[in-house]
């Protein structure tokens, strides 16, 4: 079988949105091109009847989370598609059922494409690593903390991709609350290795594919070893 270049399949996965005339990645489309480029997300399989829905939940191990997977949803959790902390094929059933019923009310004609089961992450310390196209200068990658420090507090490093290993590693200690991924009150230090890695691959990623216009990992769980993605977004040139 001839062997295909990581590019190459990230390639066939944007361009099939594209041919569909889609501007946004399905999310497990988009866990994908980041499992493709080696950025960890948290085990995640598509399932387009209730059944597959039990089945891929038992292959991953519970608990886990459904979200439904639609082209014309991108806030999952407005419409009552997104239902977490499922721990048995009951309730997997249970929440498949509700999610295209929530769905069919808020959405009318949606076209729903089947449900992301995913394994659900142990919670932690959240971080946030996004990129925008500058109009001038290009890709500008974006990290911070998750929760208030992003969004009260505006607590964010930017750099322009292509970054090194050293600009990763600045823009990790550059925000106001480093102190606080070095462990505070107890806490274990968070393994801010990992979060490095992340950076520098998902710069990568933006270089290697100008077609991605906009791109939110949020949130990613950081812990004292690892860390992995939780939601992913990817835009494409054109989209909102």
């Amino acid at each position: 079988m001839r062997w295909v270049a990581v590019g190459d399949r990230v390639s066939e996965v944007l361009g099939r949105a594209v041919s569909e005339g889609r501007v946004a990645l399905l999310e497990p489309e988009a866990h994908r091109v980041c499992e493709l480029y080696g950025i960890p997300v948290a085990g995640f399989k598509l399932a387009e009847t209730v059944e597959a829905a039990v089945t891929a939940a038992e292959a991953l191990g519970f608990p886990v989370v459904l979200k439904v997977v639609s082209p014309d949803i991108l806030h999952k959790s407005d419409v009552g598609g997104v239902v977490v902390d499922l721990k048995s094929p009951h309730e997997v059933r249970t929440a498949y059922e509700a999610i295209v019923n929530n769905v069919a009310k808020h959405t009318p004609g949606a076209r729903v494409r089947g449900v992301l089961v995913q394994q659900m992450a142990s919670p932690s310390l959240e971080v946030v690593i996004g990129m925008t196209k500058d109009p001038t200068f290009g890709p500008a990658l974006m990290f911070g903390l998750g929760g208030v420090f992003v969004e009260v507090l505006r607590d964010v490093a930017f750099r322009i991709a292509p970054i090194t290993e050293a600009d990763a590693w600045e823009m990790v200690r550059e925000i106001r609350a480093f102190e606080v991924l070095q462990g505070v009150r107890g806490q274990a230090p968070s393994d801010i290795g990992a979060l490095v890695d992340i950076l520098l691959k998902v710069s990568r990623l933006v270089v290697e594919h100008g077609e991605i216009d906009q791109l939110d990992l949020n949130p990613i769980f950081v812990y004292a070893e690892g860390a992995v993605v939780v939601d992913a977004r990817i835009l494409l040139t054109g989209g909102p």
